[in-house]
């Protein structure tokens, strides 16, 4: 029979993510707070996805690219939230290794392509602010695709060597994962070899994509505030200025809660901590980018009155008819 050492070094093949351990009854009201705020994060980016391929008007780089954004967005809380609601709801917290690690991958993978996009969508603007005459040239159909498919690429790229790393470790037990996912401190914290090497690495890593794109960004808002401030009037200045606010929105939002999480050493975390931080990443995040890109945005906001009119003209219901002409109203009405 093992003794307690020879059990305590035994390796792992699964692993129990413990989530939020609290009574039954916060795990339910969890469980239907999350549940709804997946399902409207999915509705509204299916929604810009699909405004963005059917209304001709928002056949622009600026929205395609938007469009890429929204689909990495459905991904990236894909990966993660529905294995935090079936915990929270059926308590079932086991985890298979490939799985674990699958979810690690493709968590930074669409994270980092997020980065990458951003950046590309700063640079959309400042091509659209700084060298108007050129944007056309510049910026066409095929410079956008080739822009967001090397986004994609870019990212998924970036997350291979550390989930490569990762899983030629093992790992002992035991084996509780202190987080709602995979992530990457606490999947360090249970490995039974030496990860100081693997750890700086990934700091680097972490380090090169997302202050780099951050970087890239803040240059390209550089020069397009400077650019706005030589506009002789204020009208022109306000103009420019909402072309790119909804982006800056976005970023700010972004950025402020990644760097927070990923710049940084990995040792002496408060797991307790992250997790609050990460389900704002992971969950409202995601819900806040296409409200705020929908009230925002002008073109944006009228194509989605022109849905709800069609939606009302085609529809017998009386009473709904009357709840989409009140959507209507809202937004039509609404001050940026």
């Amino acid at each position: 029979m093992p003794n307690a050492e020879n059990e305590s070094r035994s390796i792992a093949s699964t692993f129990i993510i413990v989530g939020f351990e609290t009574v039954r009854e916060i795990e339910l009201l969890l469980f239907s707070l999350f549940t709804g705020m997946y399902i409207l994060t999915v509705g509204a980016h299916v929604l810009v996805i699909t405004l963005v391929a059917v209304d001709k008007r928002l056949h622009k780089p600026m929205y395609l690219l938007l469009a890429n954004f929204s689909m990495l967005e459905v991904l990236y809380t894909t990966v993660t939230v529905p294995k935090m609601l079936d915990a929270l709801l059926t308590r079932h917290k086991e985890i298979s290794s490939p799985s674990c690690l699958a979810q690690f991958y493709f968590l930074f993978g669409f994270g980092a392509a997020e980065n990458c996009l951003l950046a590309v969508m700063a640079y959309d603007r400042y091509i659209a602010i700084c060298k108007p005459l050129h944007y056309t040239m510049s910026m066409t159909g095929r410079t956008s695709i080739s822009l967001a498919l090397g986004a994609w690429v870019g990212g998924l790229l970036a997350a291979f060597p550390p989930a490569v790393w990762i899983s030629s470790l093992k790992f002992c037990f035991p084996n509780y994962i202190d987080h709602f996912f995979c992530d990457y401190a606490p999947l360090l914290k249970l490995s039974c070899e030496e990860t100081s090497a693997g750890e700086f690495a990934f700091m680097v890593m972490s380090w090169s994509v997302i202050l780099g794109c951050f970087f890239l960004i803040m240059v390209s808002y550089t020069l397009i505030i400077s650019a706005v401030l030589r506009i002789p009037s204020s009208a022109g200045q306000k103009k420019a200025f909402s072309t790119c606010a909804s982006h800056l929105a976005v970023v700010s939002i972004f950025y402020g809660t990644v760097i927070f999480m990923y710049i940084r050493p990995t040792s002496h975390i408060r797991f307790s901590l992250d997790k609050v931080i990460s389900v704002f990443y992971c969950v409202v995040t995601p819900l806040m980018n296409p409200i705020i890109y929908c009230l925002r945005n002008q073109e944006v906001k009228g194509a989605v009155v022109k849905t709800l009119r069609m939606l009302a003209k085609n529809e017998n219901d009386f009473a709904l008819r009357a709840r989409v002409a009140k959507n209507i109203n809202f937004l039509e009405n609404r001050k940026d």
